[in-house]
């Protein structure tokens, strides 16, 4: 039996390069703290699973489709001291190693 798709489905499209082509690499960095404190614990200064949560719902818009488990396995994708947490250098290295065509360009260039 065939597995039916749902009629409408999101779609990744690794934005990151043309970020980087239309603001530089700084413009980059400035850009994606800015979604680090979007993401944050205001009272923490990190991004815990938790305020992941919440701000899949108010900041993105995601209406509480991400599970508890599912944003724990985000942090500790990212998570490279294992403190359980995101901190801000922790979040941008783990939102450009996720682009998988800046990570590419990274090898072509090295």
């Amino acid at each position: 039996m065939e597995e039916e798709k749902p009629e409408s489905s999101i779609v990744f499209e690794d934005l990151l390069p043309v970020m980087v082509a239309r603001l530089g690499t700084e413009g980059l960095m400035e850009e994606l703290c800015k979604g680090f404190r979007l993401l944050m614990d205001p009272a923490k200064g990190v991004i815990t699973a938790d305020s992941l949560r919440r701000s899949s719902v108010t900041a993105l818009g995601l209406g509480g489709c991400i599970t508890q488990e599912e944003a724990a396995g985000m942090v500790r994708e990212g998570d490279r001291n294992r403190d359980g947490v995101l901190d801000q250098m922790e979040f941008c290295v783990l939102m450009l190693r996720l682009s998988p065509e800046l990570m590419d360009m990274h090898q072509r260039w090295s």
